[in-house]
């Protein structure tokens, strides 16, 4: 029979990676978390963390347990919400995975309002533009740029967004003797690392040129912003960013428009979970009351 209190020390130890940490959320020395994990590996007879410098890092079992775990912890909550009429405060830790762009400049200048609301969950925002999986969670909701086609997850649209073509005034070409596509070929450009790109959706200039001539590129959009004020060539930037930036001129813009879709995604495991819902209900408020800006 398996004992709550070491499964709430299991829960917390996976959720902060280190001991002391977990004993100050749930007020327990740290050696008692110690001895309720050992005691829970006992039970199981198997290992459920690796410990390492970074802290304790669930094994394979263990990512198997904390399934089962939080949908007790899931099923507690409800419980006060349907006999109780009162919720105990929601916690824990979400690791969102999303796009530098809407990441720093949308989610970021938000977050104040959701921890008014949350201020017991922790966010763990990884903004750019590596791939994820939730499958393997390595983040637990995932905001990208399709919709995916296959796993156990579930996904729905967030809104559109816009990417142009931009110059700035310290540009020390004419681009405003730009009149076509083909004017492109003379000039110099600001993108990604083509290997680094781990999303066709960021592949924007391909869809204009393959062949022009790209001097500087980065993994970090906002590099790319930055080298495009300087001067060091002409970039495909997100519109809802540049248009804060008055030193930055739209190149083009009739004829370079490219049209991206901002999706959520959660692995059903976690899409009932309370501080799950509580994110993924935010992103969606933030993104509703933003959908003007991101579709200009």
């Amino acid at each position: 029979m398996f004992n709550w209190n070491d499964l709430s020390s299991f829960l917390a130890l996976s959720r902060c990676s280190k001991l002391k940490l977990a004993s100050k959320k749930l007020k327990v020395e740290p050696t008692t978390i110690a001895r309720r994990i050992a005691r829970l590996e006992k039970n199981i007879e198997s290992d459920l963390f690796n410990k390492s410098p970074k802290g304790y890092i669930l094994t394979e079992k263990g990512v198997e347990l904390l399934r089962y775990v939080e949908k007790i912890e899931n099923e507690v909550f409800e419980i006060n919400d349907n006999f109780l009429k009162s919720n105990p405060k929601i916690r824990g830790k979400v690791r969102l995975s999303v796009g530098e762009g809407l990441g720093v400049e949308i989610i970021s200048k938000n977050l104040n309002l959701f921890y008014e609301r949350f201020p017991e969950i922790e966010i763990e925002l990884l903004a750019d533009t590596k791939s994820r999986s939730l499958s393997n969670h390595e983040a637990d909701v995932l905001i990208s740029l399709s919709r995916p086609n296959k796993g156990r997850l579930l996904s729905w649209k967030l809104c559109d967004y816009f990417v142009k073509l931009y110059g700035s005034k310290n540009y020390k070409k004419d681009f405003n003797s730009i009149k076509s596509i083909k004017d492109l070929n003379s000039h110099n450009f600001v993108s990604y690392v083509d290997e680094l790109i781990e999303f066709p959706e960021l592949n924007y200039l391909k869809e204009i040129n393959n062949k022009l001539n790209v001097i500087f590129s980065s993994n970090s959009l906002r590099s790319q912003l930055h080298a495009v004020k300087k001067g060091v060539g002409l970039g495909l930037l997100h519109s809802f960013i540049a248009r804060n930036h008055q030193d930055l001129v739209p190149v083009l813009p009739n004829l370079v428009n490219i049209k991206r879709e901002y999706w959520l995604v959660v692995h059903e495991n976690l899409y009932n979970l309370q501080r799950i819902k509580a994110v993924t209900s935010f992103l969606g408020e933030i993104l509703k009351l933003e959908k003007i800006i991101l579709n200009n």
